[in-house]
């Protein structure tokens, strides 16, 4: 045997020493791209414009977060009887948030001035509204057929005979100009709410309709109302529909302006159901007309169920800023929340240069809970209803194979 045959087979040798048998155990990925460290370079830091965005919204929260925290709560003050409490003095030389005014006026935030006597009414009515709401918004809530009914017929009825009084029930009548603070918010906001669905739902399908005189009349109503701003629709509705009825059915101004709230906001609505109708393919009609469906059931059973789950965040923004518009009908006289604080705040007992911020200060922070929460909602129904799509993405995957393996894993 020459020398180099012998040199190839100590070669072979060696190499044949350093072959693994079994796989390597696979190495734990960068430290740089998870953790926090990677979720920074992802999400802040990816680019130079997004490392300047972040840059510059880390300045401003430096900016703004103290001194909001300084007022509403370092400096604030907690108690006190009148505006002494929160005037400037040499052992109080720096003066935040009045909250004992907010503390003695938060009655009449929530109430207005319903009679105080009565106000187990109101009570009763935001529990039997919290029921409710939690009842058809519970996905795994039983008999949520029922609990749909009960909110959209049952508790209209028993709040309206809760809130203006029924003789049979020995309850005195409230005349509505005494209603106001967040009573008034939640009952404009939930008429709206519960009104605008429905309404804009059969105006979106009369604007699709193929009869001329039907599609005609739902044009016109959207594109007027959606063509004016809320104000107008209020002042329309406080002083023209009057004059469509006679002087003794006559409405008083909440009634006017839950009307105008309802229209407004169904004309919006109906453009956002016309836009998940237009997203449906057309497979699904002629699927329904296949199966021998007629135009209702094919509405009712299998296009607006799936329209209204692709335009779920846009009703929900939709109802976030009908809540916020609902400050408005204070131009029609209506005392409503934050028109309650506006009063408030010019009482001669807190009359001091920290009232009024306090007063703005309370309303935003009720309004971004409350509208934060319809948000957080909306986002956690938005992915349960969404799961089963990922899922049939992820099981699809899993049973793609590489080229060459002459099958479907799993198949038998």
């Amino acid at each position: 045997m020459s020398a180099g045959a012998v040199t190839d087979s100590h070669q072979r040798a060696d190499q044949a020493v350093f072959v693994r048998r079994e796989p390597s155990p696979a190495l734990p990925p960068p430290v740089t791209l998870t953790g926090p460290i990677g979720w920074l370079r992802a999400n802040l830091f990816s680019s130079v414009f997004n490392t300047c965005l972040t840059i510059i919204a880390v300045l401003l929260i430096a900016w703004l977060v103290p001194p909001m925290i300084r007022f509403l709560i370092i400096d604030a003050v907690w108690t006190g009887n009148d505006r002494d409490a929160c005037l400037v003095t040499e052992l109080q030389p720096r003066v935040g948030a009045c909250w004992p005014f907010i503390g003695e006026r938060l009655a009449y935030f929530t109430y207005g001035s319903y009679p105080i006597a009565e106000r187990w009414r109101v009570d009763a009515f935001f529990a039997l509204l919290a029921f409710s709401t939690a009842w058809l918004l519970w996905l795994d809530a039983p008999r949520r057929g029922l609990g749909a009914v009960n909110f959209f017929v049952l508790l209209p009825i028993a709040s309206y005979l809760l809130l203006s009084g029924a003789p049979i029930l020995g309850l005195p009548a409230v005349d509505t100009a005494l209603w106001g603070g967040m009573m008034v918010t939640i009952v404009v906001a939930s008429v709206g709410i519960v009104v605008s669905l429905p309404l804009g739902i059969l105006l979106a399908l009369g604007r699709r309709s193929k009869m001329p005189a039907v599609k005609l009349l739902s044009v016109m109503f959207i594109e007027f109302v959606r063509g004016v701003p809320l104000i107008t629709v209020l002042f329309m509705a406080s002083v023209m529909l009057p004059l469509f009825v006679p002087p003794s059915w006559s409405p008083d101004k909440l009634l006017r302006a839950l009307v105008g709230v309802a229209l407004f906001s169904a004309a919006y609505m109906a453009e956002v159901v016309r836009a998940g109708l237009q997203g449906i393919p057309r497979g699904q009609y002629e699927a329904a007309a296949a199966l021998g469906l007629g135009y209702w059931k094919t509405m009712g059973l299998i296009i607006l169920p799936q329209a209204l789950r692709i335009t779920i965040p846009i009703v929900l923004n939709n109802y976030v800023a009908l809540f916020k518009d609902t400050t408005l009908v204070f131009v029609v006289g209506i005392f409503d929340f934050l028109k309650t604080i506006e009063v408030a705040r010019n009482d001669p007992k807190w009359a001091t240069p920290v009232t009024s911020a306090t007063g703005y200060a309370f309303a935003a922070i009720v309004y971004l809970i409350i509208c934060y929460s319809m948000s957080l909602y909306a986002r956690r129904l938005e992915l349960r209803l969404g799961v089963a799509e990922p899922r049939r993405g992820r099981a699809r995957r899993r049973l793609r194979v590489p080229e060459g393996n002459g099958g479907v894993l799993g198949q038998p």
